[in-house]
């Protein structure tokens, strides 16, 4: 199958789940003796578990010296709130309660439970399996069977991969972080009163693609810039047929820019700077208050807060970070990660020399590091921490562990020290 017949077939699904009432299969799950969302008693011991394999002595030791450490040549900053949320360590400690729950039962994950590698290696370890890709990049439902598990994660599942697990009558555990829930909440309503969602978002990211398959008509755009072109073209018209090729494989079957951009409804992914989902959804309606009138607003355009509040934090404390003298930013977090790569956005923006990593094993040898560069590849850059007296910024994003940060921390130093 090639790109554009998959991307038939992804629409076809979508046209099927748009018709199907979604209310009725939660109503179905919930009621449901295979389903759960809220753990099975052992929440004091998978906490405990969690905290043990992943907080840090020297962690909760800068933190306790006003977010500073000194160390030799070597000066840390860390960023206020940074690493796991709130959700994170819930959907961490959920997963840990489904293996203790079913000690010998086969285990499935829909996609990564979070982007981390470490995290997701170690429940690797515990026999939790990712549910395979066939040679065309769908998932092999296949394997799944009455008697197994399967975990949906932080960034949840499509509506379609629901249905089908609900139809085998496998055991499904549900970790959707209840922020995500909101922002399907949000695209129901849309649904509903007949508006086109538009998504801020990245089109190929798990959690924007369960979050489409919950609407009817949709528009995933990527940033402020690609909003312009779409409200300029609310305003002015235009190629219809350009605008489908620019933003093919990011809208809803049937989709036509001529007539769905009447009434719309601001969504967002929720780990997507803030600050531009603001901008974004201010935009829009601006544009339609000028094509409409501004008393035929509310007609024509619908919008809830629904960013995320850990991601907010993180950003918020990125940005005052920033503000700071810093010499270099090191942020630490998985590449696919969404959150973390807008916090390297910030550091960039402020023109700050910032590295992204995901683990300590990207430091070394001698003073050398392996960095992903912002929406590129990986780097090597020899003699990156230079020399003298220098203050490094450290943060971390939502499905960082504390004592993954700690050994980059701890590896800087020695680093520094070599020299």
């Amino acid at each position: 199958m090639d790109m554009d017949e998959d991307l038939v077939l992804l629409s076809l699904l979508h046209l099927l789940s748009s018709q199907m009432d979604t209310k009725a299969l939660k109503r179905s799950l919930h009621n449901s003796n295979r389903y759960y969302r809220n753990g099975f008693g052992h929440k004091v011991e998978a906490t405990e578990r969690l905290h043990f394999e992943y907080q840090s002595d020297l962690i909760q030791q800068i933190r306790d010296n006003g977010y500073k450490l000194q160390q030799g040549d070597v000066t840390i900053r860390l960023a206020e709130a940074f690493g796991f949320c709130w959700g994170v360590e819930r959907v961490i400690a959920l997963t840990y309660e489904t293996r203790k729950q079913f000690p010998t039962e086969r285990i499935w994950i829909t996609n990564e439970i979070i982007h981390n590698p470490t995290v997701n290696q170690n429940l690797t370890e515990m026999q939790i399996e990712f549910i395979p890709m066939n040679e065309q990049g769908q998932k092999e439902f296949a394997v799944v069977t009455e008697e197994d598990v399967v975990i949906l994660p932080a960034f949840g599942a499509t509506i379609q991969e629901i249905q089908l697990l609900n139809t085998i009558g496998c055991t499904i555990v549900d970790t959707t972080c209840p922020w995500v829930s909101k922002v399907w909440n949000s695209v129901e309503k849309h649904k509903k009163h007949n508006y086109t969602s538009i998504i801020h978002g990245k089109y190929k990211h798990e959690e924007t693609i369960a979050t489409s398959s919950y609407a009817d008509k949709y528009l995933v755009i990527l940033n402020l810039q690609q909003a312009e072109y779409v409200c300029d073209y609310i305003l002015n018209g235009g190629d219809r047929e350009e605008f489908l090729s620019q933003f093919a494989g990011s809208y809803s079957f049937g989709f036509d820019p001529d007539t769905d951009l009447e009434r719309i409804g601001i969504a967002n992914q929720t780990t997507m700077l803030k600050r531009e989902t603001e901008q974004i959804g201010k935009l829009f309606e601006r544009t339609l208050m000028r094509k409409y009138s501004p008393s035929q607003i509310n007609n024509h355009f619908l919008s809830f807060n629904t960013i995320c509040d850990a991601t907010q934090e993180r950003q918020d404390a990125m940005f005052k970070l920033v503000e700071e003298k810093i010499d270099l930013m090191v942020v630490v977090g998985g590449f696919n990660s969404s959150n973390t790569t807008h916090l390297q956005e910030i550091a960039l923006g402020r023109g700050i020399p910032s590295y992204h990593i995901d683990s300590v094993e990207r430091l070394g040898p001698g003073n050398r590091i392996q960095h992903k560069k912002l929406h590129s590849s990986l780097e090597v850059v020899e003699d990156w921490l230079p020399p003298g007296q220098i203050v490094v910024g450290i943060t971390s994003g939502a499905s960082t562990p504390d004592n993954i940060v700690s050994n980059v921390i701890e590896k800087i130093f020695e680093i520094k020290a070599a020299r």
